[in-house]
């Protein structure tokens, strides 16, 4: 079973983790920007992960590059006065896209309900519209709209190819669903590649998914 959902925004930000300060974006969504905009809508970490299967693109692929106000240091005990801690930083985004998403549920080994619980409840929440946080495109600003998901009737993905090389899959281990104060990233990339405007995401667990090493 698959779960398929259109995505749309006016602005799109998918940061490429060799951009130390300027935000340049991929120019197409990862794999865990699509698990993240999936799990605004519908989220239980202790039951399911998202798989995303397929990535198509269905406007063509734009750039616009504007400067915004960031701010240089991270929130900790002390709070920020913007006004004296903030700078102004390069970005090259995307704009005018549309994306359909298909993933799959796939429930944790001790979740004691069944699959197609999740899967009803998850096509409910789309198609009401409802969602735990607004869903983004690579950035809180930059606002994704959504509604589910018609590969028949609905947008041709672009006639585009395109080899992007080795891409960010994933920034957290799917496999784990402990709750801590502090998260523990564990990076993995793949190569990614677009036919006809269409990206297949291969599994978590597949070989063409490379990992970094498990945090300690």
């Amino acid at each position: 079973m698959e779960v398929v959902v259109e995505v749309w925004g006016d602005f799109a930000c998918y940061s490429q983790p060799t951009g130390k300060v300027e935000r340049l974006t991929y120019p197409v969504p990862t794999p865990s920007a699509v698990r993240g905009i999936l799990s605004s809508i519908y989220s239980k970490p202790k039951e399911f992960y998202w798989q995303v299967n397929r990535i198509e693109v269905l406007n063509p692929i734009r750039y616009i590059s504007f400067k915004r106000n960031e701010v240089k240091s991270k929130v900790r005990d002390k709070p920020i006065y913007t006004d004296e801690d903030r700078t102004q930083r390069q970005t090259v985004a995307l704009r005018d896209v549309r994306y359909r998403f298909a993933a799959s549920i796939c429930p944790r080994p001790d979740f004691a309900g069944t699959a197609a619980q999740l899967y009803a409840q998850a096509l409910r929440r789309i198609r009401e519209g409802k969602t735990f946080v607004q869903p983004s495109l690579g950035l809180k600003e930059f606002v994704a709209y959504f509604q589910e998901g018609d590969r028949v009737n609905g947008p041709r993905p672009i006639p585009v190819d395109m080899d992007l090389g080795l891409m960010v899959y994933d920034v957290f281990d799917l496999h784990d669903a402990a709750v801590r104060k502090k998260a523990q990233p564990r990076l993995s990339l793949y190569h990614c590649v677009m036919e006809q405007g269409v990206i297949r995401v291969p599994p978590y667990d597949s070989p063409e998914v490379l990992k970094g090493e498990a945090p300690c």
